[in-house]
């Protein structure tokens, strides 16, 4: 086992939705699970933005099995992760969607056409994830670096620094 070790930043308010922004918007998508308290069900989700609030705003099927969760119970977690940043993400939160056209023409994407049949297809709803916390983990150097920190720590069995940073969100 390595003996290399990342630095604890925790984070709230804006210096959360700032992180949550940054990290997120580079993976792109997600893990997004429902039914946290129960049977979990995961799947990915393509990110549409993150508001200056830290909203996560996702495109969903009105009719789907995650709309049909979340109305029966609102707790989502979030799991990101930039493999090629060393970039990662875990996010509680609650969710609520909405058919409002207007929030559909703000988060649509041609993107979703391979789903939806335009952005007036009835079956599009916008899923809005409030945030209530959650933890991150990131390399502060270049990947290379840190691959070889971490390599060095396992070689010799010194504790370093392993070019990585970590800690609580609180939003």
């Amino acid at each position: 086992m390595s003996n290399a070790i990342s630095p604890h930043e925790n984070l709230s308010g804006s210096a959360a939705i700032e992180k949550i922004k940054n990290i997120t918007e580079g993976a792109g998508t997600c893990f997004f699970s429902t039914r946290v308290n129960a049977d979990t069900k995961s799947r990915p989700m393509a990110l549409q933005d993150v508001d200056a609030e830290g909203n996560l705003w996702f495109l969903s099927d009105i009719n789907s099995d995650k709309n049909h969760e979340i109305t029966s119970d609102s707790e989502v977690e979030l799991y990101f992760m930039n493999n090629s940043k060393y970039e990662y993400m875990f996010i509680k939160g609650k969710a609520t969607i909405s058919q409002d056209k207007a929030l559909i023409e703000k988060y649509w994407t041609n993107f979703a056409n391979a789903w939806f049949d335009g952005k007036d297809d009835p079956s599009i709803s916008v899923i809005k994830v409030a945030p209530n916390d959650g933890y991150y983990y990131q390399t502060k150097e270049n990947k290379l670096i840190a691959m070889s920190k971490m390599i060095f720590a396992a070689i010799t069995g010194k504790s370093i620094e392993d070019g990585g940073i970590e800690g609580k969100l609180e939003v």
